[in-house]
């Protein structure tokens, strides 16, 4: 209702403009100041001032004067250089009507395709904290994407075609158990083999030179096999990756973020994809062969550092495959979106760059930049096996949320309301909850230091705050439907004049603006925004909670009316929720 109400105030706005013979190229449309009884306002005076030859104030006046009621636009009134819109009770019942519907927020079918990709993270070892950003806020633009009408999927770029994996690969072939330092540190395959990763690293760096030359010559043989496309090399390093693999998706399924499909680097070294770029890249003007490797000029771009794209001895780099796999991205999709690390940022302006040197239209693609996570002790690293895994962290929060449930919830333990079962149920969604949400709330650039007693406080705005709305409003349903109140017809038994009280206006106006919501998250690509939204419905709605008894309401009309209003809220953090990928408990 929200995004028709705003079209229809652009629509109203552009025709007192015309008939007042002003332009209509900027109708500085924004949401009021929150001690303004309005749902939009008009910042348009501003800029008409000085075409008027007169202060803001009297221009606003004027504007709102010629404004004729339309579609859910009520009224329209100045207030200093502002113009105020109002909505008509319409709008609201509308409102509460759509919003009975689970798939509520849900925007039209836009037939677009865009893939998702994100988390790509080096099948190395464990997935650990310092990169967790990357699988949760990548998940959540899919999800907002997925609300907004596109057709997502979801991919995971495996590299495993590097050096690392050539690493990986030898070390694993080279060393035995009795070779390791230490039993592994979960019982998981990846946990496993990376003691291998961390053996191999060690050791090319601490072995005699003679040892560690030989140990370089498997190592390039192995990259080398991989060019030249030896199917033997393939299944040697392929083991290595999958069994990584298979078990950093385990970790990534608690999360949980889930991929439609895992595209390997070699896909596109097989397909003889790679070479053909190369080959296209040697002929720009912007090639030149420097320190013994091919490489671009990108100065056109503002980049003042060249971008390798093949080495002396005929190998491909990363960068060289993954322009093969971007340009199969604008072949199978419309629109194109990767979630990065800010240590990628420049990877990222010369992949762009390259892409418009090939004759693409880099418009198809978008990054979303990230920075990292950090716990209180600091930096984390996989290569050398220290720092905090996001296994570790996952568990940890559960832990916490369990104690915290358990504290809160003593007299329903005891008097058998919750049983063991339900305590661990609430236990992995609020905290799993707590490390998504805490994480996906924040602007994607701005660093992060996971903090626990901010994740997990049931009181602030964190997951467990916003969770207990959807648990809340489970709660009313229930004791509702227990006291035989049933949901009414809303198309024909709620009028306005039943749910009149300012908390309820405000609640449905809230709920109202729940898809427009994810339009602009969409569109920007920033799904902080809905958790954004999510908080201010928490705190709606909790004001609703207080004044507005449903069960004990005043009649039976007034209560059926509320709990239509309940059940509307209910979709509607759900949904919200599940954009950010945080459960939604039915009881807390």
């Amino acid at each position: 209702m929200f995004r028709q109400f705003r079209s229809d105030v652009e629509s109203a706005l552009e025709r007192a403009l015309s008939e007042l013979g002003y332009p209509t190229d900027d109708l500085g449309i924004e949401e009021p100041p929150t001690d303004v009884d309005a749902t939009l306002a008009s910042s348009v005076a501003f800029r008409l001032a000085g075409e008027a030859g007169a202060p803001p104030p009297k221009v606003a006046a004027e504007v709102a004067g010629a404004v004729e009621p339309t579609g859910y636009v009520a009224t329209a009134t100045s207030q200093g250089p502002y113009v105020n819109f109002t909505t008509t009770d319409e709008y609201l019942t509308d409102t509460l009507s759509d919003a009975q519907t689970e798939a509520y927020g849900a925007l039209p079918d836009r037939d677009t395709a865009v893939v998702v990709e994100h988390t790509s993270a080096n099948p190395t070892g464990p997935v650990h904290v310092g990169r967790a950003r990357n699988p949760i806020v990548g998940d959540a633009v899919a999800n907002v994407l997925a609300y907004a009408g596109y057709d997502v999927d979801r991919h995971y770029y495996v590299n495993d075609a590097g050096r690392q994996m050539a690493v990986f690969t030898w070390a694993y072939e080279t060393f035995d158990e009795s070779d390791l330092e230490a039993p592994p540190a979960r019982d998981r395959i990846e946990y496993d083999l990376v003691r291998y990763y961390r053996k191999g690293n060690h050791y090319l760096e601490n072995a005699d030179p003679d040892e560690v030359a030989a140990a370089e010559e498997e190592i390039a043989a192995i990259l080398q096999g991989l060019e030249e496309g030896k199917e033997e090399v393939y299944e040697r390093v392929g083991e290595v990756v999958d069994s990584v693999l298979g078990g950093m998706k385990e970790c990534l399924a608690r999360l949980p973020a889930e991929f439609d499909e895992f595209i390997k680097e070699t896909r596109f070294m097989r397909d003889g994809s790679t070479d053909e770029v190369a080959e296209r890249l040697q002929e720009t003007d912007h090639a030149v062969y420097e320190e013994d490797a091919w490489q671009l000029e990108l100065d056109d771009w503002g980049i003042d550092k060249n971008l390798v794209f093949l080495r002396s001895d005929g190998t491909s780099l990363y960068t060289t495959r993954d322009l093969a796999h971007h340009e199969w991205k604008f072949d199978n999709y419309d629109r194109a979106v990767t979630v990065l690390g800010e240590d990628h940022k420049l990877q990222a302006e010369q992949l762009d760059a390259a892409l418009e040197l090939l004759g693409n239209d880099v418009d198809q693609l978008d990054h979303v930049i990230y920075s990292y996570v950090n716990l209180p002790e600091g930096k984390m690293s996989t290569r050398r096996g220290t720092g905090v895994m996001l296994d570790d962290l996952l568990d940890e929060s559960i832990d916490r949320a369990r104690e915290e449930v358990q504290s809160r919830m003593d007299d329903r333990i005891r008097d058998d309301e919750l049983t063991g079962d339900d305590i661990e149920r609430i236990a992995r969604q609020v905290g799993i909850g707590a490390v998504r949400y805490d994480i996906v709330a924040k602007q994607p650039t701005k660093a992060i230091t996971f903090e626990w007693d901010r994740a997990l406080d049931f009181e602030a705005q964190s997951a467990p705050y916003v969770q207990y709305v959807h648990a809340r409003c489970c709660g009313i349903e229930a004791e509702a439907a227990g006291a035989g109140i049933e949901l009414p017809d809303v198309d024909a038994e709620v009028s306005p004049e039943l749910l009149e009280t300012p908390e309820e206006q405000e609640l449905l106006a809230v709920i109202a603006r729940f898809p427009a919501c994810i339009e602009e998250a969409a569109d920007e690509l920033e799904p902080h925004l809905v958790a954004t939204y999510t908080r201010e419905f928490a705190e709606t709605f909790n004001a609703f909670y207080r004044e507005c008894p449903v069960v004990t309401a005043d009649d039976e009309a007034t209560a059926r009316a509320r709990l239509a209003l309940v059940r509307a809220a209910r979709h509607t953090i759900a949904n919200a929720l599940s954009v950010l990928g945080v459960e939604a408990p039915k009881s807390m």
